[in-house]
Order: structure tokens, then C-alpha cells, then sequence
């Protein structure tokens, strides 16, 4: 089923408003949507709500044998689903070319980027690695699926912890979290994407496109980057020419964004940390998730489908 095309009265509204300056959703041009991170009660698991759009990740791992060219080094793995509940324009099981796009996209930002150590995931040389595996699944598609999957990933893997393993000989055993505390990865920076939008031939541009200015614009630019302003990647498409003083301008604005998303993240996972470990829960209570906005950080249980509390608000 493809999706319903904008019609030509709809196309001219949109570029109208943007030559004003003006937004549907009210924001301005360098304006995120509220972004909102939810972690589960298993280690890996992580939900990321971009103002409508939705992605959910999971990380598992597993011992695997080691690539022959790099024998002492972990395996990263990365796979990005876009099924038809997010929009009528996803097809099942067939590789679409935005798929494809933003597959390459994510290895290049979080895996070309060496943000991980690999040869911290090495478990016996030439025999036995970890495989970290990253499942990016979009619920719900209303633009900029690249920054939200991005940020589900990397919040995603901080969040992961493998099981401890200890070597006698030749064998390899396994602990299981009751054991053992699983212990976390060694992760060097976050790479983070933020996306531009270009529109009448690279004349204006937005932050954090929703998915109707996605249908109009010319042009986007991908930039990922850390925390400390280093382009762990840089792609643009739609083959319009961009200036180097727009790029400059891009990346700027991008440091900035990177900053506030990876507090945000950080801000999560030690909530998260003080849920697990220092709040007593009640034990009929199976299944308690911290939820992180731009304005609040809650925990939610899901047996009861209600806010416990409010652990930390900030003043805006």
C-alpha cells in the first residue's frame, strides 16, 4: 500500500510557511520536538518518542566466533525494521531503499564512529567474542526516523549489560544475573544525528523535519557527532549544493543539539540506576519503566498502568 501524495495546495502551504518562517506544529526553525526516552525492565531495552515518532530498541548479545581478519575484537551488528504499523508506505519484508539508507546511516554513525571498544567483547582470541546485536524497530513513522533511531541506539547500548564470563582453560562459563552482576560496555563517546532539511533549492532550513516537511523539501543533511563537537559522520542527499558556510552553520547548530540530547540520555540512565538500586519496589510490581522528557523524568509501572512518582523535574 504506498502512501497518500500531498496534494499540490498542501505543497504550497508548506513552502508558504516556511518562507515565513512558520511551522504546523507551532516550533522554530531550529526547534526539536519534545523527546521522550523510556527504558524497560530488561537491560538493552529502549523506547524514543520524537514528537509522534516512535522507535523502540533492543540489544542482546551472544558468543560467537570471531571474524578471521580481526580475531581479537567483538562483533557489532545493527538492523533497522520499518514494518507497515508505522505507515502505508512501509511494505513487509522487502528492502526499500530509505531502509537501506538509514541502515548504512546508523552503522556509519555508531559503528564506523568506533564510540565501542571491540576488543573489550573479546572473550578468547581467535575463538570466542561477543556479538552485540542492535534491533531498531519504528512503531510509528512522522519524520526524522534517523535522529530517533539513532538516539534509541545509543541510549540503548549504555543501557545493555552482558553477563560476566570466566575462563578456566579452554572452557568459557557463562553467569546469569543472579550470579553474577552483568557488567556494561565500554562505550568512548555517543554519537548522536541530527538532520537538516533543505527547501527551495537550500535557501531555508529546519531542524528535526516532521514527516509532511520531509514530502517538500530539496535536500537533507545528516550530521552525527558527540558531546565534544568531533563529525563522527556527515552525509547529504537530494543533490542540491550546499555551501560551505551552510555546513559550518549546520554543525554548529548540531553541537549544540548534541549537548542538550546527550544530557537527556545521561539524565535517563542515572534515573534508571537510582530505580534498580536504590528505590524500594514493591514485588507484586513485575515491570517498572523510567520515562525521561524534555521536562520531567517519571517511573511507570506497567502492572498497574499508573505514575508511581516523580523523581526529578526541571525548570524550563
Amino acid at each position: 500500500m504506498r502512501d497518500t501524495p500531498l496534494s499540490n495546495c498542501e505543497r504550497l502551504f508548506l513552502l508558504k510557511a516556511i518562507e515565513e518562517k512558520k511551522r504546523l506544529d507551532g516550533r522554530q526553525t531550529y526547534d526539536y520536538r519534545n523527546i521522550k526516552i523510556t527504558f524497560g525492565t530488561d537491560y538493552g531495552c529502549c523506547s524514543v518518542e520524537l514528537g509522534k515518532t516512535r522507535v523502540f530498541c533492543q540489544v542482546s548479545g551472544e558468543l560467537v566466533p570471531p571474524k578471521d581478519s580481526r580475531p581479537t575484537e567483538g562483533i557489532m551488528f545493527f538492523n533497522l525494521e520499518l514494518s507497515p504499523m508505522a505507515s502505508p508506505a512501509f511494505e513487509p519484508n522487502r528492502q526499500s531503499e530509505l531502509l537501506v539508507t538509514l541502515n548504512r546511516q546508523l552503522e556509519r554513525c555508531l559503528r564506523n564512529s568506533k564510540c565501542i571498544d571491540t576488543e573489550s567483547l573479546c572473550v578468547v582470541s581467535g575463538e570466542k567474542v561477543w556479538q552485540i546485536r542492535v534491533d531498531v524497530h519504528v512503531l510509528n513513522h512522522d519524520g526524522n526516523l534517523m535522529d530517533a533511531a539513532s538516539i534509541a541506539a545509543i541510549s540503548a547500548l549504555s543501557h545493555f549489560r552482558r553477563p560476566d564470563v570466566a575462563i578456566q582453560g579452554r572452557d568459557v562459563t557463562v553467569f546469569s544475573p543472579e550470579e553474577r552482576d552483568p557488567i556494561p560496555l565500554s562505550i568512548y563517546h555517543m554519537p548522536i544525528c541530527v538532520s537538516f532539511a533543505f527547501f527551495l533549492q537550500g535557501s531555508y532550513l529546519l531542524v528535526d523535519p516532521c514527516e509532511r516537511e520531509e514530502r517538500v523539501k530539496d535536500g537533507l543533511l545528516v550530521i552525527a557527532m558527540n558531546k565534544h563537537r568531533e563529525i563522527c559522520s556527515i552525509q547529504s542527499s537530494g543533490g542540491i549544493m550546499l555551501l560551505k558556510d551552510q555546513v559550518l552553520r549546520c554543525s554548529k547548530i548540531a553541537s549544540v543539539k548534541v549537548s542538550e540530547i546527550t544530557e537527556l540520555i545521561n539524565k535517563a540512565l542515572e534515573n534508571d540506576r537510582k530505580i534498580r538500586y536504590d528505590v524500594p519496589l514493591k514485588q507484586n510490581r513485575v515491570c517498572v519503566c523510567v520515562c525521561v522528557c524534555a521536562d520531567e523524568v517519571m517511573v511507570i509501572s506497567d502492572s498497574e498502568e499508573e505514575e508511581v512518582f516523580i523523581l526529578h523535574e526541571e525548570a524550563q
